[in-house]
């Protein structure tokens, strides 16, 4: 399928080709292990066991590079396991990687918990400016890890000019679109090596999936990282990757959808009395307004702001919300609030990326924006 037709058509049709054999529209759910040969060594259609290869993850695979814009896109049974892969592939012992200073918990946890003991060190920096980028990095550098917009900080770093730094540095950038989606940004476009989904979130969209995914801009680099792919095996499941297919076929409308509802409730709490602060780059006054502006369609679905009162206040609100669900994802259709320092973020307390006691986050849904703006209303008292 052409690279050169829109966004949602790519959405909804690459990597899903009518099936051959009954012409069904959607990709089956090949609920399979293995596979009959055609004699010794000759797979059919180069498929022999789905730790390898499966149909239905191909089609998911090959639907997450067309819309990234990718050479390779691989499907893993959760982010996580999709950043383990990743790190195992370009890493080595004695590698140095530098991190951002507002990095999601699960990604700090694996660095300093796991990854460390394999003899990798990191540093973390603000990426949002460039000479603490610059000042980070050492010759071991082999990754920059970039989110943008963050979690949960909703911070926002440029993407291309990071992507020059790694590129004098001659490490890779790898870039967490989970909070934007390809839809809102395209980081491989903008000099990105490698992008990282939770497929979990925005991609699958229903609360109803755990999936994580890779895509390379390299050819060789995506054939490696399928090797350990395979190697490692914590690969997507028929039935996971078959939802997260699903889901991507509305990740335009539900976006825009997002979007709108985000920018509604963000208009009501910055003006709101026991709000301290917001923090969206919607907003004209956020740092990474501009840079945001350039390289997003739009501003996203994320959402999270500060309170009077401190951290028992914060605490109170995520209580007392009853349409906002509290719990710890986010990207779905419903609408969910956290407390990061509690909950997501708990991991991260006592370091360099320690998140406010004050700070509440949102995922906005896409309910009747004025029934989550009178819920929000109620649990800010």
């Amino acid at each position: 399928m052409s690279d050169q037709q829109s966004f949602e058509t790519l959405a909804i049709h690459a990597g899903q080709e009518a099936d051959p054999r009954t012409g069904a529209v959607v990709t089956p759910i090949y609920q399979v292990s293995t596979y009959k040969q055609d004699g010794v060594g000759g797979l059919r259609g180069g498929y022999e066991y789905s730790r390898s290869a499966n149909p239905t993850r191909t089609a998911l695979e090959e639907n997450l590079a067309a819309l990234e814009g990718g050479r390779r896109g691989l499907a893993f049974a959760s982010g996580l396991a999709a950043e383990d892969c990743l790190l195992r592939t370009v890493l080595h012992p004695g590698a140095h990687v530098v991190i951002p200073n507002d990095a999601y918990g699960g990604t700090f946890r694996l660095f300093a918990k796991v990854v460390a003991r394999w003899g990798v060190d990191f540093s973390v920096a603000d990426t949002s400016d460039p000479d603490a980028v610059r000042a980070a990095v050492n010759d071991r550098t082999k990754v920059i890890w970039v989110e943008t917009p963050s979690n949960p900080l909703l911070g926002i770093t440029d993407i291309a000019l990071i992507a020059d730094i790694a590129r004098g540095a001659g490490a890779k950038l790898v870039v967490d679109n989970t909070f934007a989606s390809p839809y809102l940004q395209q980081p491989i476009a903008l000099g990105a090596d490698v992008v990282l989904h939770s497929t979990t979130k925005y991609m699958g969209g229903h609360s109803d999936v755990v999936g994580g995914a890779l895509i390379a801009a390299d050819a060789e680099l995506g054939e490696e990282l399928a090797y350990h792919q395979n190697a490692m095996g914590a690969v997507a499941g028929p039935f996971d990757a078959w939802l997260v297919q699903r889901g991507i076929k509305t990740l335009a409308v539900r976006m825009d959808r997002h979007s709108e509802n985000a920018a509604r409730v963000v208009e009501m709490l910055a003006s709101h009395p026991k709000v301290s602060r917001v923090l969206y780059p919607g907003l004209p006054e956020h740092p990474g307004h501009e840079v945001a502006a350039k390289q997003m369609k739009a501003f996203g679905g994320m959402v999270s702001f500060r309170v009077t009162g401190g951290e028992e206040a914060a605490v109170g609100v995520c209580d007392r919300a009853r349409l906002f669900t509290l719990g710890e994802s986010l990207g779905g259709v419903e609408s969910l609030i956290e407390h990061p320092g509690r909950m997501t973020h708990a991991s991260v307390a006592g370091s360099a990326l320690e998140v406010p006691g004050d700070l509440v986050r949102l995922s906005v849904g896409i309910e009747a924006v004025d029934d989550l703006l009178a819920d929000l209303q109620q649990a800010l008292g």
